[in-house]
């Protein structure tokens, strides 16, 4: 398959972005920002999207803040245009209450895809198995976007509306991702036909421990089971001042089961994905928990 015709053009900083996007709209066309393009093109190919102009942020890269990964205090800010391979090998940075993150992305794709799809393209690209999304709502993150109004800041559980809709407008550039809810105790798992394919579900979760034998609390997320990635308020309600160990880490993934309804359809049922949940969070359970017992 080939794209529907488009013409293109190459911003040079934020500003020139944001002005490309202000000024294609205004003449009745429909741009696109594309960065690694590995979410976008093959939608193009397909004839999924159609966007009539494409805006590259490309050259975006020579701004370091576009590409930096840093601790600042308690929080991680990853910038925009950072590719997932870059975080995938930033281990030492991210420190033990974000390597959640780099051990993630492992299930994102292949080798070729994280060396060239970006943090931000995933996140805006909203797809509800995206680990990027994911990771989003299981961190809090903040992302900021840039428009003409200048930047404003768009909390992860107010960012993912349904299938491909995020709350970015138009004719805004997010320039940075910050994750601002360390988890030293956290993992992320899914399940795909193929390693590199699409997950048909996957589960991030985190572990708070009161002490050596007893939960705080924790947080599960789900993708693939809805429109968006969502939290499972039941699930973690089991983790709340429960005993670690199989039997809580199980029933824990019967609630979040239970607590979903998701959809039929070419990759498998609603009852299959059920039983995916059900195994995947009391997978990712038991990483989580082991991971802050060995570390």
């Amino acid at each position: 398959m080939k794209p529907a015709a488009f013409s293109y053009h190459r911003a040079h900083d934020v500003a020139d972005a944001i002005g490309l996007l202000g000024e294609l709209a205004a003449v009745g066309a429909e741009p696109k920002l594309i960065a690694g393009g590995q979410s976008l093109i093959p939608m193009m190919n397909f004839r999924l999207a159609r966007p009539t102009v494409l805006v590259d942020l490309g050259p975006l890269r020579r701004d370091p803040a576009m590409t930096a990964i840093r601790r600042d205090g308690s929080q991680l800010r990853i910038g925009a245009l950072s590719t997932h391979r870059a975080v995938e090998t930033a281990g030492g940075t991210l420190g033990p209450e974000f390597d959640v993150i780099s051990r993630a992305m492992r299930w994102v794709g292949h080798l070729p895809i994280r060396s060239r799809g970006t943090v931000a393209g995933s996140v805006v690209h909203g797809d509800a198995t995206a680990e990027w999304c994911l990771l989003a709502l299981l961190l809090d993150a903040v992302i900021v976007a840039e428009g003409p109004n200048g930047q404003r800041e768009i909390p992860a559980a107010e960012m993912f509306h349904g299938f491909y809709a995020t709350a970015v407008e138009p004719d805004e550039v997010v320039v940075e991702v910050r994750f601002t809810r360390p988890a030293p105790r956290a993992a992320l798992t899914e399940f795909a036909r193929r390693h590199g394919d699409f997950a048909i579900v996957d589960a991030a979760v985190s572990l708070d421990a009161a002490d050596a034998d007893r939960l705080a609390g924790g947080r599960v997320v789900l993708g693939g089971v809805s429109p968006a990635p969502v939290r499972i308020p039941e699930a973690e309600a089991v983790l709340a001042g429960g005993v670690p160990g199989p039997d809580l880490f199980t029933e824990c993934g019967e609630a979040a089961a239970a607590a979903i309804d998701p959809p039929d359809d070419a990759a498998g049922t609603g009852a299959y994905r059920r039983r995916l949940t059900r195994t995947l969070v009391a997978r990712a359970l038991h990483e989580a928990w082991e991971k802050g017992v060995t570390r």
